[in-house]
């Protein structure tokens, strides 16, 4: 059971890294560091929008908008840290 537990812990936390990443590579687009126009950059950038997009999309819908400010990637990182520590406290050793 402590290997599932791990793992779980595992995969929350890879998918913390990847809503940074997200967030870093649309702060690079919105700042006109990078374009999209670039192949590659397109490509990362569409592959982070698939993968943060769903958990995204049901807490913009709960939230207040913010007009340009969008904080849906601070909630989605702080119900997932929220998890993880449950998972910490509740999960039988």
């Amino acid at each position: 059971m402590q290997s599932i537990k791990l793992l779980i812990v595992t995969v929350i936390q890879l998918y913390i890294y990847v809503i940074i990443a997200q967030v870093i590579v649309s702060w690079l687009i919105g700042f006109n560091v990078v374009n999209l126009s670039n192949q590659f950059v397109r490509a990362i950038a569409e592959t982070l929008y698939r993968l943060t997009e769903p958990i995204y999309r049901p807490i913009r819908n709960v939230l207040p908008s913010l007009g340009a400010i969008d904080i849906s990637p601070l909630v989605a990182v702080l119900l997932l840290m929220f998890f993880q520590n449950l998972l910490f406290e509740y999960w039988p050793r």
